[in-house]
């Protein structure tokens, strides 16, 4: 199961994930990532509920970075021991744009 809390204004949008990011889930996501982001061109989100993160879920973070790359930005705050251990493992380490404690 995963709980997604979003704000969206002046350009800005924040995620704030919680509970699993999988193959289930991921899809649900996506869609509502994809559904907020016109106009947008800073997105950030918050992984400090996060317990779990997939294949699936790590490839809708590719897409939405590719999209962000191309508007503004995006920053993944807050990352869990275990999720860090697995973007250092994928490479996704190089690719986001991390940030701990904000």
């Amino acid at each position: 199961m995963l709980n997604i809390k979003k704000t969206v204004e002046n350009g800005k949008a924040a995620f704030a994930l919680e509970g699993r990011l999988d193959t289930v889930t991921a899809p649900d996501l996506e869609k509502e990532i994809m559904g907020s982001i016109d106009g947008v061109n800073e997105l950030a989100l918050d992984f400090a509920g996060l317990d779990y993160i997939s294949s699936a879920g790590l490839r809708v973070l590719l897409a939405t970075q590719k999209i962000m790359n191309g508007r503004g930005g995006m920053t993944v705050s807050n990352v869990t021991g275990s999720i860090m251990d697995i973007f250092e493992v994928t490479g996704f380490s190089e690719i986001l744009t991390i940030v701990q404690a904000e």
